[in-house]
């Protein structure tokens, strides 16, 4: 299965009808947030192929057109926030929006509130092992875990409770945004026990074998 992962900057032939020549084998499309509606639906209407997504921090609750049409989430895309999901593919995925709180902006989080988020996933992960034999295969967040791709300032401080998950139930994919990227050296794939955590800013390109098989390459 090939994936497009989107987060954080638009970018101009994806946001154009060169996207279907670059981009012609995409089975699946996850974005890691802050990127407009407006540019998801474009996506999903060229490629034809499902999507799902997370808001990040500084995501719209309402998005208006030039016509003065309106909407609060991308048409046609399946929010993976707080949710396990099993694809139409099998493939095992679940979510988190947002970052850590740092104003009194929308979508932030205190370290403790993901706590509980992680937790709140935890009965549904079970669920996947008791019926799948594995937990989950790809975990999508807009917030990198904590010191992994992260950066010393507050906005940009990773989530630890990410780590934990990681950690217990060894996703294949970590995919989150968030970080974004000026300099051709920065690190933007790292692997955290046996989870490849990858910050998707702008756009990455990734191939995963079929859930039977669990294995993971470039």
């Amino acid at each position: 299965m090939k994936i497009l992962a989107v987060s954080d900057a638009e970018i101009g032939f994806i946001y154009s009808p060169m996207i279907v020549e670059k981009f012609p084998d995409i089975d699946l499309v996850i974005s890691c947030g802050d990127l407009p509606y407006f540019y998801l639906e474009y996506i999903i209407g060229m490629l034809n192929v499902p999507m799902y997504y997370v808001r990040g921090n500084h995501a719209s609750k309402v998005e208006y057109s030039e016509s003065g049409a309106f909407r609060t989430s991308p048409w046609g895309a399946y929010d993976l926030h707080q949710k396990v999901h099993e694809d139409d593919t099998g493939l095992l995925m679940a979510g988190l929006e947002g970052s850590v709180r740092y104003n009194r902006g929308p979508y932030q989080y205190t370290q403790s509130e993901y706590w509980m988020k992680v937790f709140q996933l935890v009965p549904g992960l079970l669920i996947n092992k008791a019926r799948f034999g594995r937990y989950l295969d790809v975990f999508v967040t807009h917030a990198p875990p904590f010191h992994v791709h992260d950066m010393d300032d507050r906005p940009h401080q990773g989530i630890k409770a990410f780590n934990w998950l990681i950690k217990v139930f060894q996703p294949n994919l970590h995919l989150h945004g968030h970080i974004h990227v000026y300099r051709q050296d920065t690190v933007m794939m790292t692997c955290v026990e046996k989870t490849k955590v990858v910050n998707t800013y702008g756009y990455r390109v990734l191939v995963i074998d079929t859930p039977k098989k669990r294995s993971w390459h470039k």
